[in-house]
């Protein structure tokens, strides 16, 4: 079952739009985290695809407390314009509106997120300010930077070898500051690698980190 756009209210009374997808009784929600690029097509079958594994899932539109509607293409003009966009949010707004997709899928049953690049690193604010059950974040840059804070709740990290927008001491800081926190990387594979859509794409490394990722989410939010 493809997805719909729904409209959520902030707890600062902002209104944002989000894709949601899947049973609403699914008894387990995933947040999915855009990228740079908006909630466009790729981030939508994302979405379809974990619904399309029983869960109920939802992918909140960041970026529309500074423009509404951001749907771009993973080109050099879509890539320039999406952190022209993203430079305008600020990370504590982020989690306040992943709280209102929370909220929106809750239902008194495990929720997890999970995010991609920029959404990575939103993924990991998310673990650690959020009351969530599992957090999934993939090449997340951000997280050096917020390297201090301490997720709340089991978390997995997947990195590229090669991301030339990740340095590899980088990854080295983060896993000797949490060395419980399992991180992958993946041998021959870049920045966005698990986007089937982009240059990057790496298909092994994509299928090896959505197995990782599906049995950490079934063990985390399916097991009780």
């Amino acid at each position: 079952m493809r997805g719909r756009f729904e409209e959520l209210t902030a707890n600062d009374d902002h209104v944002l739009s989000a894709y949601v997808a899947g049973d609403p009784d699914a008894g387990a929600s995933i947040v999915v985290v855009q990228e740079i690029f908006g909630i466009n097509s790729h981030i939508r079958s994302v979405v379809d695809a974990y619904a399309a594994l029983g869960y109920r899932a939802i992918a909140p539109a960041l970026f529309d407390r500074v423009m509404r509607g951001v749907d771009l293409e993973y080109t050099e003009e879509g890539m320039h314009a999406g952190l022209a966009v993203r430079e305008q949010v600020a990370w504590a707004t982020t989690t306040i509106d992943i709280a209102a997709a929370v909220d929106h899928v809750r239902r008194d049953q495990p929720v997890g997120v999970i995010g991609f690049c920029y959404g990575g690193g939103v993924a990991w604010l998310s673990a650690n300010e959020l009351s969530i059950d599992a957090a999934v974040s993939y090449y997340g840059g951000q997280i050096h930077q917020f390297i201090d804070r301490v997720p709340q709740c089991p978390t997995l990290l997947h990195f590229g070898e090669i991301d030339h927008m990740i340095p590899f001491g980088d990854i080295a800081d983060v896993r000797a500051s949490y060395p419980n926190i399992p991180i992958h990387v993946y041998q021959g594979a870049g920045h966005g690698f698990n986007c089937d859509v982009r240059a990057s794409y790496n298909a092994d490394a994509s299928q090896l980190a959505h197995e990782r990722t599906t049995a950490f989410f079934d063990r985390h939010l399916r097991s009780s």
